[in-house]
This record gives C-alpha cells, structure tokens and sequence, in this order.
C-alpha cells in the first residue's frame, strides 16, 4: 500500500515512509507540547515538495521507496484566516519555508459559517458589513457540518488535508451541534478516506474532551498520535506517543520503539531521539 509523507522525515523513515493512503489521524495534544507545529511542519513540508525542491531536499530529503506526495495540500480552519495561519507559521518555521510553503497551501476558511452561529459581531470575522442577501444566507445557511463534509468531499480525494481544529468544533456543541454529530462526522470520515486514498490530519486539545469523549474519537480515526510533556528532574521534554495506528503501530512495536522525543527548530517539528525497550 502507498504511503503518504508526513512530511516529518525521522518519523516518515521509521514507518516506511508515512501514513497508509486513505487514513484519518488524530492529532491529540496538550497546549505547547508540539500538536500543532506536528500539523503546520506536514502542510509547509508537503507543499514545498510541490513548490521548492531544493528546500525540500535541503530539510527533508528524499522519500522512502513506498511513499507517494499528496497531490495537493490543502488546510481548513474555522475560525482562522490565512493571514492569520500565516503570522502563525512564521513564529515556529523560518521565514523562507513559510513564504514558499504557503504558496503550495489552499486554504479553506469557515469562519463565517462558524461564527453565524454566534453572538459574535460580524465585523469581527467578515469583511463586509450585513445586507439583506447576508440576512437571508443567516437563516438559509447551510448547516456548518454540512459545509464542512461538503468542502471535505471536494479537496481531499488524494490530497492531504489539515483540519484546524475539531476543539474549535466542540465548542459550539449545545448550540446547532450535537456530540453525535461530530463522532459520526468522524467515524464517516473514515469510511470516506478509504475511497479518497489522501491523508486527513484532525487536530484535537484533549483538554476540551472528557476521556469518554476522546476515546470515541480515538476509535473512529485510523490512528492517534499523541502529544505531551514529559518531565524528568528540572527539565521537561516534548514527546510523541503513537497510540494506535492500524498498519503503522506494528512497525513501531518490532523495533521496540515506546515513545519519540521531539524538537522544534527553524524547520518546524522534528524527532530528536527515540525511546527504546532496552
């Protein structure tokens, strides 16, 4: 089966290349312990094999024998603009892989759906002021996870897609969203990317979740992997721990790997060391 990359090489070399094509994987992490920059290396790193070669080769290398690039990168936020994912890469990654990243990233933005479900005010998050046809589209919109799938169902057929986030998702529950609606949507996602052969990227603040909660969402994705702080006297490290994965978790298992430690660098999200069962 294909592999498509993360776009993290020390991870990427470990499991033959990347995630199986058509999988759905949860990004699960506490505040700073490195979910997010995971997320924004493997949209910036994918596109610059689109659109730089030479960085690509200069902070990833080449691929593994298995491993095939997304066709297009694309990334999905609710409440985010593109201005503002890009002030965000440029605070974690060099300037000169986010300026060339960024052109091989389509960005899709919801936020205007997201927020007519609010009491925000609408200067907060659109351009334009309301008229009639914006008052009509208020009570004729179509429901945001509809919208979601629908955008879902355009872009992600070979693609990798980032999904910016599901917390932002679990807090509108109680208003137009049920908790049943996001599990399924996750649970069809998974049926879906089978079909699609890309790769699904949903980051998740646990924080957000009760355990019952996340272990719902755990099952129905492919794979979780899983992003904490890990402390040891006066000092503290990132780790990443790959729950589960079908298909990938066996490798890490017969190499005895229990647990990655990362860093953050000029390139973004990196492996720094591998924890083994001695």
């Amino acid at each position: 089966m294909d592999r498509l990359p993360f776009g993290v090489r020390q991870l990427d070399s470990v499991i033959k290349g990347g995630a199986p094509a058509g999988s759905v994987v949860l990004l699960s992490g506490e505040a700073g312990a490195g979910s997010r920059e995971f997320m924004h290396t493997s949209a910036v790193m994918n596109a610059l094999g689109h659109v730089d070669e030479d960085l690509f080769d200069l902070h990833y290398g080449s691929l593994a024998a298995d491993a095939v690039p997304p066709d297009e990168i694309h990334y999905l936020s609710f409440t985010a603009s593109e201005a503002q994912l890009g002030a965000e890469l440029r605070m974690e990654m060099d300037d000169e892989l986010v300026a060339a990243g960024m052109d091989g990233i389509e960005f899709h933005e919801l936020s205007e759906r997201y927020f007519h479900m609010s009491p925000v005010p609408r200067q907060w998050y659109a351009d334009q002021t309301p008229n009639i046809k914006d008052l009509r589209a208020r009570h004729e919109r179509t429901d945001l996870l509809e919208a979601f799938g629908m955008t879902l169902s355009e872009v992600a057929p070979g693609n990798l897609v980032v999904i910016d986030s599901l917390s932002d998702l679990v807090g509108t529950l109680g208003e137009d969203v049920d908790w049943t609606d996001i599990s399924f949507l996750v649970a069809g996602l998974q049926k879906a990317a089978f079909d699609w052969g890309g790769l699904i990227l949903l980051h998740v603040n646990p924080q957000t979740l009760s355990s019952v909660r996340h272990g719902q969402l755990s099952d129905a994705a492919h794979g979780t992997l899983e992003f904490a702080w890990a402390s040891g006297g006066s000092t503290r490290a990132r780790t990443l721990v790959v729950k589960q994965f079908r298909g990938v978790l066996s490798q890490i298992e017969d190499e005895n790997i229990v647990q990655f430690e990362t860093e953050l660098g000029d390139a973004g999200f990196d492996i720094s060391d591998v924890r083994k069962i001695r």
